[in-house]
């Protein structure tokens, strides 16, 4: 199977809805709407695995859309996957991380990462770059280190300056914009 390929045509069919002045596409890998098939998620976490080098000690996620992608990661390649939670535990050591995206603002919540560990970060979508900044944050307060952020889709321009302020690589595998109400994949 072509997975960028297509996950290219899929995304360039999806529905765009507005929420607030954000533009946002509703597609399975960033909604689960219609279903993600199991083809295409094995597809892109193979496309995905062949693009880290695997110098880290587990991948980490944040609920809800970055758990299918980062499961199927984390299997491909053999690491444990943490998930940053939108729910406080309480537990000793949690790292709470304020968010803002293009449509919410809310709080992460880190656990069960240790100092010295290095961190694969893998995410649906990076858009406005606000939930990769609170999780970089986070890890920081921990002790631990992000080695990398790969992500299935990139909309818009952040990921140039992310990588710039976060001070290292932000990785997807296709760029879209939102041109006239529609979907254009790169």
């Amino acid at each position: 199977m072509d997975a960028i390929g297509t996950l290219r045509r899929s995304l360039e069919r999806s529905d765009v809805i507005r929420v607030g002045r954000y533009h946002y596409f509703v597609h399975p890998v960033s909604d689960g709407i219609p279903s993600l098939e199991p083809a295409l998620l094995e597809g892109l976490a193979a496309e995905m695995a062949s693009r880290v080098d695997g110098s880290f000690d587990r991948v980490l996620t944040v609920e809800a859309l970055g758990i299918p992608i980062a499961t199927a990661l984390s299997l491909r390649l053999g690491k444990p996957l943490t998930v940053v939670r939108k729910k406080r535990y309480g537990l000793p050591g949690e790292v709470a991380a304020p968010c803002s995206t293009g449509y919410a603002t809310f709080t992460l919540y880190l656990n069960g990462v240790g100092r010295g560990q290095r961190l694969l970060f893998v995410d649906d979508v990076l858009s406005t770059g606000g939930t990769l900044r609170a999780v970089a944050r986070a890890v920081r307060e921990a002790g631990a280190t992000l080695s990398d952020a790969l992500v299935v889709i990139e909309k818009g321009r952040s990921r140039e300056g992310l990588e710039r302020e976060l001070g290292m690589p932000v990785k997807s595998l296709v760029r879209v914009d939102i041109t006239k109400g529609k979907v254009v994949a790169r």
